[in-house]
């Protein structure tokens, strides 16, 4: 082998030498880069958050609380008065099971924040009747057999007293056919206008009667 072998290899040797620490060097580069790019540690969401007091009437007695101010109606009855009839079925407003009377108008409790009710008369189905002083939409489902597993019946019932409210002050759905004339609960509009409130065991049409019954009632 000449010297031109060895220079040959050398250069070769060389290049590839050059070509790793290049190498290396972006890779150090790009991790360093990546790093910077990556979020900062972040302190609990909730550290900043003052506690916020509020007093929820409910049922005609003062609940003074005080809560985190994200805290939803439905947890704050449930988690801290301890009323459990309202029941928590999809927690986003679509299957009617917290339904509660607020100023005497039915609203979905999982949608609203507690600390936006201070003061405001709020009705659970604990309030609107107990054994041996039953409401009449509650001995009508009793009646009428108008539930099964019975864990959307609060609501159906909540959701049932407003409605007929809304009807008798003449407020329309979709469906009324005459907007001058008395409402006429058909069952065309008490299925409509219960339409947001679900039945899982499919118990609609003991509970269209049930409210027939109290509608029919009431007239």
């Amino acid at each position: 082998m000449d010297g031109s072998d060895h220079i040959g290899t050398g250069l070769r040797r060389r290049k590839v030498l050059e070509a790793g620490s290049a190498a290396l060097a972006l890779n150090i580069v790009g991790s360093e880069t990546a790093d910077a790019q990556q979020p900062k540690p972040r302190t609990r969401p909730d550290a900043d958050i003052a506690p916020f007091a509020v007093t929820l009437r409910i049922n005609g007695q003062d609940h003074p609380l005080t809560l985190d101010p994200r805290t939803t109606l439905l947890d704050a009855l449930r988690e801290h008065v301890g009323l459990t009839g309202s029941k928590k079925g999809c927690d986003h407003g679509q299957c009617g099971a917290c339904t509660i009377l607020l100023n005497g108008r039915r609203i979905n409790a999982c949608l609203s924040l507690a600390v936006m009710h201070d003061g405001d008369e709020i009705t659970t189905i604990e309030g609107l009747g107990q054994p041996g002083r039953l409401h009449a939409l509650q001995a009508a489902f009793v009646h009428r057999d108008g539930y099964q597993c019975g864990y959307c019946t609060p609501g159906q019932i909540c959701s049932a007293t407003g409605m007929l409210a809304e009807a008798k002050a003449g407020a329309p759905s979709v469906v009324t056919a005459d907007l001058t004339a008395p409402t006429e609960l058909t069952d065309a509009e008490i299925r409509e206008r219960m339409s947001g409130n679900i039945c899982r065991c499919s118990a609609y049409p003991n509970i269209l009667a049930a409210i027939r019954d109290v509608a029919g009632a009431a007239t």
